[in-house]
């Protein structure tokens, strides 16, 4: 038997503590300063809304607090220092706010600049919040968490032994990333399956190959864009290039953006305009004035104009939904998947010192026709579900006219030499094995296998006409 005593927090003291009355005045002074800084932007007109006038600030909700600031300092079970507590108050304001919004610490904003522009050691995922888990949008090609098996869609309630709901989005990027070498292990919830389920992930150095590229078949250019760094739109170009100084004429191009969680923002307009030679690309409203930002086509087409299929999935957020949204509007491709993510909102990292900042949402972009993506994504021109195609050859022994005996001969004089009559025709013992075609490896993907026989269809119908 055991007991445990109850009691109710000692009361505060009547007489403050010189910190709290220090601390309060501190918060009181930073948050009417905060009211006369922020007043013209809370005051600034919305497009499409009536301008109102800034609310007044809620100091009864800032006494509040500080009061709550100082029980915690004085009853907690350990001592806590105020700028931890501070920091996790920044933290818990942003987190409120929506998924993507974050307070950065030196590490933080370090590890944001590395997902853009170099290399950093990692799981290789993107994620957000959702429901309190955090939820993976996405693995990255051949990343420790791809290997492992993780899917996009997953749910981690647990890294190692901390509950998911404890952490932030700011606190799961600083979980997930670490020195290469360790180790990390993930409870999972998958839908589909009743049981949770554990994965070990050790991390590694993951580099940012942005775009994989080769010729899925001849005269047909595949293109993956895993994500959106510095340098995509450039590395489109140059793979463009490449793909037209093949043998065989480029006749088409698929540009697969499957399970890309994004990245800049000038980047997927520099993909954009490696397909289009006017018009607009994407635009941004916010409250504030640099906010809103338009991003037109120049008159440079490396893509000779081939035709253009875009594969697009749940996965693909961003980024990628402006690529997907863009060529769709311009009528420049064909969308072909499943309906995308639906992030449609910009960040912005604003510093706060030197070593601190906040990413915060500053505004939503739109498609070229005006769409906001936010929350509903980018729907597909041709709705092609994941599936696996079963090739069914013909038998060795299938019959044609040419096998009958006594056929009549081609009246073009191109008919081809027959073959034995029919009752001598048996299978050889052991059939020479083929070379894998590059038509044989997209067999497992159905998406890609239908984007392909859209893009010759596209062709023949180009001939005809």
């Amino acid at each position: 038997m055991f007991s445990i005593a109850l009691r109710p927090p000692a009361p505060l003291p009547s007489r403050r503590p010189l910190a709290y009355l220090l601390l309060t005045g501190v918060l009181t002074g930073w948050c009417l300063h905060a009211a006369a800084q922020l007043a013209p932007a809370a005051g600034a007109a919305v497009p499409g809304a009536q301008s109102l006038p800034p609310p007044p600030l809620p100091m009864e909700e800032v006494r509040l607090f500080a009061q709550v600031l100082s029980q915690v300092r004085e009853a907690y079970v350990e001592p806590i220092d105020d700028k931890t507590l501070l920091e996790n108050a920044i933290k818990g304001m942003l987190a409120g706010i929506d998924p993507h919004s974050t307070y950065l610490a030196r590490d933080d904003y370090d590890a944001l600049q590395e997902t853009t522009t170099g290399e950093f050691g990692g799981l290789g995922v993107e994620v957000s919040i959702e429901n309190g888990f955090i939820k993976i949008i996405t693995p990255m090609d051949d990343s420790p968490a791809a290997r492992a098996g993780i899917k996009a869609g997953d749910l981690i309630i647990k890294l190692d032994d901390t509950p998911a709901q404890q952490v932030t989005l700011g606190d799961t990027s600083e979980l997930l990333r670490g020195e290469p070498g360790t180790s990390i292990r993930l409870t999972i919830l998958r839908e589909g399956l009743p049981e949770p389920f554990e994965v070990k992930v050790t991390r590694e150095i993951i580099k940012a190959r942005s775009i994989r590229y080769r010729e899925a078949e001849p005269g047909y250019g595949y293109i993956r864009i895993a994500q959106f760094s510095a340098d995509t739109g450039n590395e489109v170009v140059e793979a463009l290039g490449k793909l037209q100084a093949g043998e065989t004429p480029l006749q088409g191009v698929v540009l697969d953006l499957r399970n890309n969680p994004g990245g800049v923002l000038q980047a997927a307009v520099g993909v954009v305009d490696a397909f289009i030679t006017e018009g607009l690309i994407v635009y941004t409203k916010g409250r504030l004035p640099n906010a809103e930002m338009r991003f037109e086509a120049t008159p440079e087409d490396p893509s000779r104009g081939v035709p253009l299929v875009v594969l697009i999935n749940s996965g693909s957020a961003s980024a990628s939904e402006i690529v997907a949204g863009a060529l769709q509007d311009s009528k420049r491709a064909v969308i072909m998947g499943t309906r995308s993510f639906g992030k449609g909102s910009v960040q912005t990292v604003l510093p706060l010192t030197n070593d601190r900042a906040i990413k915060l949402t500053t505004s939503l972009y739109f498609t070229p026709s005006g769409r906001s993506i936010q929350a509903t994504g980018i729907s597909p021109d041709i709705v092609v579900d994941r599936g696996q195609v079963t090739r069914i050859a013909d038998s060795v022994a299938a019959y044609r006219e040419e096998d009958l005996t006594r056929h009549l001969q081609n009246a073009n004089g191109s008919d081809a030499p027959s073959t034995a009559p029919a009752e001598n025709v048996t299978a050889p013992a052991a059939l020479p094995q083929p070379k894998v075609s590059a038509e044989d490896v997209l067999v497992p993907d159905y998406q890609l296998n239908e984007a392909l026989n859209l893009l010759k269809g596209l062709n023949v119908m180009k001939a005809l006409r």
